[in-house]
């Protein structure tokens, strides 16, 4: 009994020594970091200081950085590193913020739950720099604009989003967006969402989106399917089944693929890293629909100052 009394000691001293030696390396990359982003904020930020005597106020800054490692049994390879700036700047009453990006802008393709894309072609790597503007911002609504620069091509674009609760237990949101590239020319987007609280922790969501665009015919659709539920106050999980496809194209309606994954999130050494793994598996067109199984890892840090 004391030998295993002794033994479960000497456990949590050497846990407890080697969690305070990666507190110290933890938190001295996640200050590097927040530090980084913040001055560079500062400094973007005085561009619009009016004259030399008016006082420089502070920004706020928020940038989240993910590792995730991607395998399916077809491709054991692709790893995606992403990253995500946003600065709110004082001297345009918070209005407007400066969003950098190592994606498209906001992945028009994606729906909000979207987690990875899965897809097995490779995109190009896109590098997005945009300035946001907020019109309008409410717990019911969102009315904003965004002119910038993604893939190395131009883009504006206005985004309105109304949600309406229906009952105590029920809302729906309706996001419509129109943009335009100068290269791919002018599209539009329209996201539905339908929201059912199940219990206090659990909720069912569907997510409907349709997009067309001068870039290609037809209008691609999108429809996803989850069951969020919260374990605890730092894990979550999430069954999704999301399906893709095209309709009025060349081909008239087709479906491209089938996805179906389990996602598990949690919280752990730090209150700002996260952890996910989500199995999933796929049944692409181009593949015959055959069952292809796959698994997403990642690593999220979120950065945040001001």
């Amino acid at each position: 009994m004391f030998a295993n009394s002794a033994q479960a000691f000497t456990s949590q001293e050497e846990k407890a020594h080697v969690d305070q030696k990666d507190d110290h390396w933890m938190q001295g990359l996640h200050e590097t970091v927040s530090d980084s982003v913040y001055q560079s904020a500062q400094w973007f930020d005085s561009f619009f200081i009016a004259n030399d005597s008016e006082e420089q106020q502070n920004p706020t800054t928020t940038a989240k950085i993910r590792f995730a490692w991607l395998p399916k049994s077809r491709d054991w390879s692709e790893v995606k590193t992403r990253f995500r700036i946003r600065v709110k700047l004082p001297h345009f009453q918070d209005r407007v913020s400066l969003v950098l990006s190592d994606e498209a802008d906001d992945q028009l393709n994606n729906l909000p739950l979207e987690s990875a894309n899965t897809n097995s072609s490779v995109e190009e790597e896109k590098f997005s720099l945009a300035l946001n503007y907020t019109q309008e911002k409410r717990d019911d609504r969102l009315m904003n604009y965004r002119l910038g620069i993604s893939g190395g091509d131009i883009f504006v674009r206005a985004k309105h989003k109304r949600r309406f609760d229906l009952s105590p237990t029920q809302s729906f949101l309706v996001e419509p967006s129109l943009y335009y590239f100068l290269d791919e020319g002018l599209g539009a987007k329209l996201l539905l969402e339908y929201d059912y609280q199940l219990s206090q922790k659990s909720q069912f969501r569907i997510n409907y989106s349709i997009r067309g665009s001068a870039e290609f015919s037809g209008i691609r659709w999108k429809h996803g399917f989850y069951k969020l539920h919260q374990i605890n106050e730092t894990t979550a999980s999430v069954i999704s089944l999301q399906v893709e496809g095209e309709r009025n194209g060349e081909r008239g309606f087709v479906v491209d693929n089938y996805t179906l994954g389990y996602r598990y999130r949690f919280n752990a050494l730090r209150e700002w890293l996260f952890f996910e793994i989500e199995p999933f598996l796929e049944f692409p067109e181009d593949k015959n629909y055959t069952t292809t199984p796959g698994i997403a890892l990642r690593i999220e840090g979120y950065f945040h100052k001001g």
